[in-house]
């Protein structure tokens, strides 16, 4: 178990015994992590007997619909009236998988001038200093893990039950590629091993999130792999661009690209791989890479962005063919340590 600060949790632990209103907050465009580990806190508070509200900012994917609470959830996108004043009247906000205020978007500035005490659980490198309370360990397979520990330390393990646990392991699988990246540390496996006692199907978890695709999103995929993708092997590189129209085409859904960049990514001898995908507002890229290539350090540099050494996204604000033809350019720079990260990925 992660060792969080003793007196920290102490103080939490106090703070919630006096708080009557608490809010769960997570990041724009929740994946599995941001909405299992979130939906855990939430089950493990109404438990503790405080009064409790899961604030998203807008709709989650569908293939995450059956998560266990998600119902009482409140979509920011859809209800920002309510949203403002559950904010504001909040004692105790939590703020889970993310490492930055504004990356909540939509109520950015309602939350930093919020009252009630911000306590951060996030496994992102640089968190940013707008908490008051911080439970930040990077090397960690997802915040789902970090909320299993938390719990933990409360010294309420005993209080996890399978819905608590079902939300943790979806967090913890879908931010490790099914445990095939991020998760080489005992301790993952063992939080895997205790939720299993706790109850949770493992299995039929694994279905519901990756084995419920819609027709147009499976079409989508085939699309993006047959019509869309450019493998660059000079730059042990692959990406693939989907324009808003592409999108239409296949009827797009919120999620239905979730995914999508790690099949660039599992080429072999390419180390570095990107989706570009076309917003009302820009283009939202996500970033993979393998080995030493820090594509946390590439979306910081050159697209205002973040993340995690080998899982990371960033924005661009220029239209699809200057988008690309910008990051094709900056290939050449990084031509050595991609090349070389391909060489280490593909050795033991």
């Amino acid at each position: 178990m992660h060792k969080f600060n003793k007196k920290t949790i102490h103080a939490v632990s106090d703070l919630l015994g006096r708080s009557s209103q608490i809010l769960i907050t997570t990041h724009y465009n929740p994946d599995g992590d941001a909405i299992g580990s979130s939906l855990a806190l939430y089950h493990y508070l109404i438990l503790k007997g405080h009064q409790v509200n899961v604030l998203i900012p807008n709709d989650v994917p569908q293939f995450l619909q059956w998560m266990p609470g998600l119902k009482d959830t409140i979509i920011y996108y859809h209800h920002s009236k309510r949203a403002d004043k559950l904010i504001a009247d909040a004692d105790v906000i939590f703020c889970l998988d993310y490492n930055a205020i504004s990356r909540v978007n939509l109520f950015q500035q309602q939350l930093a001038q919020a009252k009630g005490e911000k306590i951060l659980i996030d496994h992102h490198p640089e968190p940013e200093n707008q908490f008051d309370y911080m439970f930040s360990v990077i090397p960690v397979s997802s915040t789902a893990e970090l909320v299993y520990d938390f719990i933990k330390s409360l010294g309420d393990s005993r209080l996890i039950n399978t819905a608590i646990g079902t939300n943790l392991y979806v967090g913890m699988m879908t931010d490790t590629g099914s445990f095939s990246y991020a998760s080489n540390y005992s301790h993952t496996l063992e939080i895997v091993a205790d939720l299993i006692k706790k109850g949770v199907d493992t299995e039929k978890v694994h279905r519901l999130v990756y084995d419920t695709y819609s027709e147009n999103r499976m079409r989508l995929l085939g699309y993006c792999l047959s019509e869309k993708m450019v493998v660059l092997n000079e730059f042990c590189t692959a990406y693939i661009s989907l324009t808003r129209e592409d999108l239409e085409k296949f009827s797009f859904q919120p999620g239905d690209t979730e995914g999508v960049v790690n099949y660039a990514l599992s080429i072999k001898n390419i180390s570095f791989a990107a989706l570009f995908t076309e917003k009302k507002d820009g283009i939202r890229i996500s970033f993979r890479s393998k080995s030493d290539f820090s594509v946390n350090e590439f979306a910081r540099k050159h697209y205002a962005g973040g993340g995690h050494k080998n899982a990371a996204g960033g924005d661009s604000y220029s239209p699809m063919d200057e988008t690309l033809k910008t990051f094709n350019e900056l290939l050449p720079e990084y031509k050595d340590k991609l090349v070389d990260a391909a060489i280490k990925s593909s050795t033991l």
